[in-house]
């Protein structure tokens, strides 16, 4: 990884922890997030997977909100994301643990 990009993924990680913060505030259920890239396509890579803890929780979340929330996030350290729908995705602790064991590393190497 390029320093430049070192740089990016702090900024990115750090932003992604205050919206984390907002969003388990705000959205029951709500329990983390991480982000995938590839910054050599980059910030069409950028991939946001949301983490609810129950499918029951998560059905009844405002997910345009979510996305919104890291919309404008990203958007206050420059990083625009165009497809939000495509971009920022959303998964349970629930699905994980029921298809793979609680295993997210095994999760998250198959489609995101």
């Amino acid at each position: 990884m390029r320093k430049t990009d070192r740089k990016l993924e702090n900024a990115i990680r750090l932003a992604l922890t205050e919206a984390c913060e907002t969003a388990r505030e705000h959205y029951p259920g709500f329990e983390w997030l991480t982000h995938f890239a590839d910054y050599d396509n980059f910030p069409g890579s950028l991939s946001v997977v949301c983490i609810y803890d129950t499918n029951a929780n998560l059905a009844n979340t405002d997910r345009d909100g979510v996305r919104a929330l890291i919309r404008e996030t990203l958007s206050s350290i420059d990083i625009k994301i165009k497809h939000a729908q495509r971009q920022v995705s959303f998964d349970t602790e629930e699905n994980c643990q029921n298809h793979n064991g609680g295993r997210w590393q095994q999760r998250f190497n198959g489609p995101h």
